[in-house]
């Protein structure tokens, strides 16, 4: 007999959007309804966390929680009283989740239930709240964007109360209050998604994004030579930048080093605009401040560190002495880390292409870097030190035969 004979569950959430939608569905969760902890347990379920009352079966391990309502008692996203009761309805339930799509339920003969308007929405393409009750948890501003994100290709829309009611949540100060880890955690898995610009564009457009990553926001409005960036705008430049990182590539360490890649645009003196001479130096201060605030793991930060600093020299790699091209190599850590030297290219090839008319131009400067970085490391060094007539002449010997060789695989390939 399997554990959940005799009680009234339901498929909840995202399961039941995603199978209304022809997506891939991803967990499964549910519902139960008219039951207790000691029932839940006394059946073989594993109870997890302490705050809720969900628990694993034990076989499937998907998620079975107790049907709960939730009361605001204080500021920010930890501030709720969770009352689990038998007598909560499954229409309670579903009231105090953040979307309509979001609030749908399917019963064991595969009915929908959807007392919010749930079905009308995703026909319509619409993100929209299920109570005013949205505007007590400021990470809900935070999932809409990634839903938007994720559902991008289906053009999903915000309601224009909802947007209106995000407005007013950070007008309120409640995006203040999200704890930088938990900001993190939604950003990353929004960078993972096929457009992850839709995200940062409505955090921007309800004000969020001039709290939570200023450094970012300040992009917009600020011009770039029409000749390099048709598109002229910097913000528009690095969600192109960000989007084509995602076509190139689905590690989250290239894509987030897309998105910070030209923070330094937004501190560029009036006077020299629309250029942005010495941009990468003063981007870099600016990253390392956004990776301290949120606790970015190392690497994110380091690959998005060396793509910030040196972006520009590999733009410009057929323009370089040899000695510069090695500078390039050994100061990105190339020759100990091709791994993340081959990711830092990516990013860098989605800065060329992620501009207005670009999308479909070939990115040879990687292609090239790759080649002179695989004939310095063919280099026998232990070879090259054995022959050194004194000890502390190897490294001069070691960087001449470098230098030697980016020179003789240049010249081969004219």
């Amino acid at each position: 007999m399997d554990v959940t004979e005799g009680l009234e569950t339901y498929l909840v959430g995202g399961a039941v959007r995603d199978q209304l939608l022809g997506r891939r569905v991803r967990e499964r969760d549910y519902v139960v309804i008219g039951s207790t902890a000691e029932e839940m347990l006394r059946r073989g379920f594993l109870q997890v966390g302490k705050d809720f009352p969900v628990f694993l079966h034990p076989r499937t391990k998907d998620e079975y929680a107790l049907a709960r309502t939730e009361r605001k008692t204080a500021p920010g996203y930890h501030g709720f009283m969770v009352h689990a009761d038998p007598d909560v309805t499954l229409e309670q339930d579903l009231l105090r989740r953040d979307l309509t799509i979001n609030a749908l339920a399917l019963d064991g003969d595969g009915r929908v239930i959807d007392p919010y308007g749930g079905l009308a929405d995703l026909q319509a393409r619409i993100l929209r709240h299920v109570s005013p009750a949205f505007a007590e948890d400021p990470v809900r501003i935070l999932r809409l964007a990634r839903f938007a994100a994720r559902y991008a290709d289906l053009d999903f829309g915000i309601a224009e109360e909802t947007l209106g009611l995000m407005r007013a949540m950070v007008a309120a100060g409640e995006v203040d209050a999200l704890v930088p880890e938990r900001v993190w955690q939604e950003m990353a898995r929004a960078l993972l998604e096929d457009r992850p610009s839709r995200f940062f564009e409505v955090l921007r457009d309800c004000g969020a994004l001039a709290r939570l990553l200023p450094e970012l926001d300040r992009l917009w409005g600020v011009a770039q030579p029409r000749k390099w960036h048709p598109e002229i705008d910097t913000g528009v430049h690095v969600m192109l930048v960000l989007d084509m990182a995602a076509r190139l590539s689905a590690e989250l360490e290239v894509r987030f080093a897309a998105l910070c890649h030209d923070l330094g645009k937004g501190t560029t003196p009036p006077e020299i605009l629309p250029r942005h001479h010495g941009h990468e130096e003063r981007g870099l201060g600016l990253l390392a401040e956004v990776c301290d605030r949120f606790k970015i793991p190392n690497r994110c930060r380091e690959l998005a560190h060396i793509t910030a600093g040196y972006h520009g020299l590999v733009h410009k790699v057929e323009e370089l002495r040899s000695a510069t091209i090695l500078d390039l190599l050994e100061r990105t850590d190339a020759i100990r880390r091709p791994e993340r030297f081959a990711q830092m290219l990516t990013a860098c090839e989605a800065d060329y292409r992620g501009r207005t008319g670009y999308a479909q131009r070939a990115y040879p400067q990687a292609e090239i870097l790759r080649a002179l970085l695989a004939a310095v490391t063919a280099l026998d060094v232990g070879a090259i030190a054995r022959e050194a007539a004194e000890p502390r002449l190897i490294p001069e010997r070691i960087r001449a035969a470098r230098i030697a060789a980016i020179k003789a695989t240049r010249r081969q390939a004219r």
